[in-house]
């Protein structure tokens, strides 16, 4: 028997994906510059977000209080902030460089975006 079927690992959650998708919905609600949706780069920009923020992994609902004392932050930045500030950068980096080639009615608003 394999060393992963002894254990029950869909406990084992890490709550910055779901701080990181949160701020992700937060932050592309209000984008003012023209930005593509798409799954793919929305995919890529929660994925860059969360290559820079710490992991917050947890194994029961008892650890979502670790979660909620970790966005507190001892350091005065706060996790949250950290959160933020990944996110936004994680949008204007997919933003710039998409990972596909623009549709052209996306070339379009890139164009208004330059002038």
């Amino acid at each position: 028997m394999a060393f992963i079927d002894n254990f029950d690992f869909e406990y084992l959650k890490n709550e910055a994906e779901n701080l990181v998708i949160k701020e992700l919905g937060r932050q592309l609600e209000t984008y003012s510059e023209p930005i593509c949706l798409c799954n793919d780069c929305v995919l890529d920009m929660a994925a860059m977000a969360l290559n820079t923020v710490k992991p917050l992994y947890r194994v029961s609902l008892l650890g979502s209080l670790y979660t909620a004392s970790a966005m507190d932050g001892k350091d005065g930045k706060g996790y949250a902030s950290s959160v933020r500030e990944a996110v936004f950068d994680a949008v204007e980096k997919v933003r710039r460089n998409p990972s596909h080639e623009l549709h052209e009615e996306e070339e379009g608003l890139e164009n208004t975006d330059e002038q």
